[in-house]
């Protein structure tokens, strides 16, 4: 039962060791997004 419980979690950190590998050697692209923010007109009047 002990032997079982080691390979499970051996088995679990060799997943995350290529899974970090993986994002690594190709991240996710990044999804740009136009910002548009409006200013009111009360801010640029003269005093």
């Amino acid at each position: 039962m002990r032997r079982l419980f080691l390979l499970v979690v051996l088995l679990g950190l060799v997943v995350a060791a290529v899974g970090l590998v993986m994002l690594g050697a190709f991240p996710p692209e990044p999804h740009p997004q136009q910002i548009q923010k409006v200013l009111p007109n009360e801010r640029f009047q003269p005093k």
